[in-house]
């Protein structure tokens, strides 16, 4: 049977992005189904899963757990995202100067986003220990003052942690470079013929065609806050006091610990509804800070 151009090539289409179907359909639309199945249910991976409805909604109510994990998550995201996204366009702006070696530099500042997070941790790990942790050793060398607990104290685990993420702020940092690198120069030209010194020039032309590079690290960088899991459960787990007891380090537990495979499905969920929403409320006030090229300044 002789086929049309048009068919053939819309065969071959389909033949082509076959494998990409076949693996979203197996590993991340099934998935994702089957969690909000589990979620009306309860189900322990043994049993087969017994129909509750929305049950394991109407429990998060009463989970003191729950309000918790989802109390240290989002102080956590507080902590890391804003001061994150500060210290990466710093950087950022640093390593945008033309000097000589700077390729180097760029790639110093990269390099610790590629070490894995268990890793990240053990290095973490002794850095923070109260007794023989280098933190503490420099303070007492060189300030001169005995150093907090660090993870060991319910006051001080929040702002660690915190700390940690700052380590991996290479990828944001890159993305800024590269956000700083699309910048026309003539416009910093045609500011410093009017006389624009070097910080109106940062905040007038800078910020404002940065802004979509901004807003882009500040959605990532809330969805990544709200999905922290590694470090917590490496370094803490949970603790001291549930001090560090973030949201899916909970839905581990729930899941994988307790094996209540159904309440963590349905936190998981719960948890997809919250970064929606904070994500529409970003997309919401992006209209009043973020400006795109096409608008001007």
């Amino acid at each position: 049977m002789h086929l049309s151009l048009q068919r053939r090539e819309a065969l071959w289409f389909y033949l082509l992005i076959a494998p990409f179907l076949l693996g979203f359909l197996a590993f991340t639309a099934g998935p994702l189904f089957a969690s909000l199945y589990l979620s009306l249910t309860n189900y322990d991976l043994v049993s087969a899963p017994t129909w509750v409805a929305q049950a394991n909604y109407s429990r998060l109510w009463g989970d003191s757990f729950f309000w918790k994990s989802l109390r240290v998550t989002t102080v956590y995201t507080l902590l890391s995202v804003a001061p994150g996204l500060l210290f990466s366009l710093v950087l950022a702006l640093l390593l945008n100067q033309r000097v000589p070696g700077m390729r180097l530099f760029r790639t110093i500042f990269y390099l610790p986003t590629v070490v894995s997070g268990v890793a990240l941790a053990a290095l973490w790990q002794w850095i923070f220990n109260s007794e023989f942790g280098l933190l503490n050793y420099l303070l007492w060398q060189v300030v001169g003052i005995d150093g907090p607990l660090w993870l060991g104290s319910e006051s001080w685990v929040l702002p660690s942690l915190s700390l940690i993420a700052l380590w991996g702020v290479g990828g944001t940092m890159v993305i800024f470079l590269a956000g700083l690198q699309g910048i026309p120069t003539e416009l910093y030209e045609a500011a410093a013929l009017d006389g624009a010194t070097g910080l109106r020039r940062l905040w007038r032309i800078t910020l404002p065609l940065l802004s979509p590079v901004i807003f882009f690290n500040l959605i990532t960088g809330i969805i990544g806050a709200f999905q922290v899991f590694t470090t917590p459960q490496v370094l803490t787990k949970g603790g001291p006091n549930y001090a560090s007891l973030v949201y899916v380090l909970y839905l581990y537990q729930v899941g994988f610990r307790d094996f209540r495979m159904g309440y963590a499905s349905a936190l998981a969920w719960v948890l997809f509804a919250i970064v929606l929403v904070l994500t529409i409320l970003a997309f919401r006030s992006s209209a009043a800070w973020v400006h795109y090229e096409d608008e001007g300044l």
